[in-house]
């Protein structure tokens, strides 16, 4: 429903599959087409793949998503929505996030559908996300596990702080996945800011409901009052939340270099900010290396629990930093090569720095046999 409302709204039927065509899943389609939902027009989004008969771990989403060719906001976007959905799942089923598998929401078409999200997201230039009040239906729902109660367990626990309603109206009307992506991107929850309407449209569900148009719709404006202002791009980083930081440390005399890789990797799949490795003496003059994590709050316990499994440590020392940084934000340019993502860092409305899409230039200097320095001044030149 997301994908179909987005394509309705004016996202690009083409450049957006072309886009989700940059997780190299074999044989999978979207067909896109406007029906009728109780005399409105909405778009309905069908992702057609091939049966599968796996249930996908965390780690293996987030592999999926990495090793992609998408840019890196939509793949820290599309990979911080599952992290929330593993988050409870764990807490469901009181286990830990990377132990948890995914039956319906690991599919491919659900990675179709979260990524498709993050992307169209990325191509309006969305900045700030406002949600009603959800209504999430009634009756019972049949899941992997069982029945359960509408919402589910997990669906429960994602909105968990979010106003949610029920009516008469029988069946789930958010699923896991709808329920991720929203509680991942939505700021705030409640009535319509004041804002100026630029477009309006609407994503079909296949369900169909009795004097009831099952369709999502998403309104795309400007908004006007003072207290939604935002300063930067949500799709990089908004610095208001940024200043209060939590800095994580360890110093560890007795593991493989190779685990120390695999331990920055992990620590920027949860969501790190930054992670570093400091060369340093211990007691004996053991030489050592002192892992440095910085991360928002709410990741401190993730981050925390993975150096305990991860690592030979026991202890961790935790403090809070402020940090002050440039407003940034992502932005295409067009060149003769085709459209490249640089990222730019403004201060006091002036851009001081920029840098094109590495992986982009990257494949761009492969295919045109020009080098790669040759490539970014290229970009930065047009970017002017």
């Amino acid at each position: 429903m997301i994908l179909g409302a987005l394509v309705a709204l004016g996202v690009d039927e083409k450049e957006l599959i072309e886009q989700i065509n940059l997780l190299d899943v074999a044989d999978s389609t979207i067909e896109f087409k406007t029906i009728d939902k109780s005399g409105i027009a909405a778009v309905h989004a069908e992702v057609v793949v091939p049966h599968e008969h796996v249930h996908r771990h965390l780690h293996t989403i987030e592999k999926i998503i990495n090793d992609s060719r998408l840019s890196d906001s939509a793949k820290k976007r599309a990979i911080k929505i599952f992290t929330k959905l593993a988050e409870a799942e764990a807490k469901v089923h009181g286990t830990d996030i990377q132990k948890v598998h995914f039956h319906e929401v690991g599919a491919m078409d659900a990675i179709i559908d979260v990524v498709g999200a993050c992307v169209g997201f990325e191509m309006l230039g969305i900045e700030k996300f406002v949600c009603s009040k959800i209504h999430v239906g009634s009756g019972f729902v049949e899941m992997a596990h069982g029945k359960y109660p509408v919402p589910p367990p997990a669906v429960a626990e994602l909105l968990k702080e979010i106003p949610i309603y029920s009516t008469e109206i029988e069946g789930e009307l958010i699923t896991p996945t709808g329920a991720a992506i929203i509680s991942t991107v939505c700021d705030s929850f409640g009535p319509i800011p004041e804002m100026k309407i630029e477009r309006t449209a609407y994503g079909a569900g296949t369900r169909e409901y009795k004097n009831f148009p099952n369709a999502l719709r998403l309104i795309l404006g400007e908004i006007q009052s003072e207290q939604f202002k935002v300063q930067s791009s949500d799709l990089i980083e908004q610095q208001s939340d940024a200043n209060q930081l939590i800095l994580i440390e360890t110093n560890i005399d007795d593991l493989s270099p190779q685990i120390f890789g695999y331990v920055m990797e992990r620590a920027f799949e949860i969501g790190a900010a930054d992670c570093w490795f400091t060369p340093i003496q211990m007691k004996k003059n053991r030489p050592a290396t002192m892992i440095s994590i910085l991360c928002a709050t709410d990741k401190k316990e993730l981050l925390t629990e993975m150096l305990y499994t991860e690592t030979s440590t026991l202890g961790v020392r935790i403090k809070t930093v402020e940090r002050d940084c440039l407003l940034r934000e992502t932005v295409k340019v067009e060149t003769e090569f085709g459209a490249v993502d640089v990222k730019i860092a403004k201060h006091k409305g002036v851009i001081v720095n920029a840098k094109p899409e590495y992986e982009q230039i990257r494949k761009i200097a492969l295919q045109s046999k020009k080098s790669l320095r040759e490539i970014e001044r290229e970009v930065l030149n047009d970017l002017k």
